[in-house]
């Protein structure tokens, strides 16, 4: 009977103590949200005044033909983003920007990837080469810009000076992109460039060891260890730089003397945009592009995260 009932009462007292330990927890969480979040209250505050009311301001701005002063703005409706899809130049300029994308992405990924090869096996001088290749990325934009529009100026540039070229790169819509090219090539190389480093940094020694033992070259180490340990990292790599050169416009508007280029063949599609906010004074009309342009950012991220996930998926 004794034993029974010690039983009986342990049954008992299990579920009132698990829920006893579960209040017990919502309260600490409840009281750590409530400690915590005037650490984050600040940030939310800032988030919410200079990312969130600008980008519904951006969107209510769409819906209307508002112009810079702010004054005297009329609801217009869809108007803006059918004018947009029938306007000639914003697809021109779009594709000026996609024309941008597909010539630097994988330049940049294949580049940034030798260099940090040659800087993790190289034997001497590791420090300087990794300097060398990582200081250009913390120049500012203008900076960067205003040295390569001065190297590839017609007739005092050192490009055309040591090459022995009269190659008219900033006046010809043949070359004036893929001077831009260049430039941001050797400026934006070293972040790309520090996030393979960092990657084969990660690789364990030991697989390489295995690999000599069983015979595999250079080339072969390179095939079937270095590059598959590096697969995400690449994506990575993409994905960042096809959403940072869809968003041209420093470089471009700088080396071409703030204007859209020879023939148009440099504005890019934000700075097509700005220039229908700020020069045609249609905030109204900007603001639809800009969402626009929102919503194909969006779609290629959504795109890259779609994508890695199926991969992730179809390699388990």
């Amino acid at each position: 009977m004794t034993t029974s009932a010690h039983m009986t009462t342990g049954a008992v007292a299990a579920p009132a103590r698990a829920r006893t330990a579960t209040a017990v927890a919502t309260a600490r969480r409840k009281q750590g949200f409530q400690h915590g979040g005037w650490f984050v209250a600040p940030f939310l505050a800032l988030f919410a005044l200079f990312v969130v009311w600008p980008l519904l301001r951006g969107v209510w701005l769409s819906f209307t033909d508002a112009n810079i002063s702010g004054e005297g703005a009329s609801f217009v409706g869809l108007d803006n983003y059918r004018e947009a899809l029938r306007d000639q130049a914003l697809w021109d300029a779009l594709g000026h920007s996609a024309y941008f994308t597909l010539l630097v992405v994988p330049c940049i990924t294949v580049l940034a990837f030798l260099l940090a090869m040659l800087a993790h096996n190289i034997e001497r001088g590791k420090w300087l080469w990794r300097l060398c290749f990582f200081v250009p990325f913390l120049l500012p934009s203008t900076v960067a810009a205003n040295m390569f529009q001065w190297l590839f100026t017609q007739g005092i540039g050192l490009v055309n000076e040591t090459f022995g070229l009269d190659t008219p790169w900033l006046t010809d819509k043949s070359y004036a992109m893929l001077a831009i090219v260049i430039e941001t090539l050797w400026w934006t190389v070293g972040f790309s460039f520090l996030l393979y480093l960092a990657a084969l940094q990660g690789i364990p020694d030991h697989l390489y060891e295995a690999a000599k033992l069983d015979g595999a070259n250079a080339w072969h180490r390179m095939v079937h260890i270095t590059l598959p340990m590096l697969r995400h990292i690449t994506g990575l790599v993409i994905a960042l730089q096809i959403l940072a050169s869809l968003q041209l416009f420093d470089q471009a508007v700088v080396m071409m003397d703030f204007g859209p280029g020879p023939e148009l063949s440099t504005r890019s599609f934000v700075q097509y945009t700005l220039e229908q906010g700020f020069t045609s004074y249609r905030v109204g009309y900007a603001s639809a592009m800009s969402i626009i342009f929102f919503v194909i950012i969006a779609v290629v991220a959504l795109t890259r995260m779609r994508l890695l996930r199926n991969r992730e998926e179809s390699s388990r």
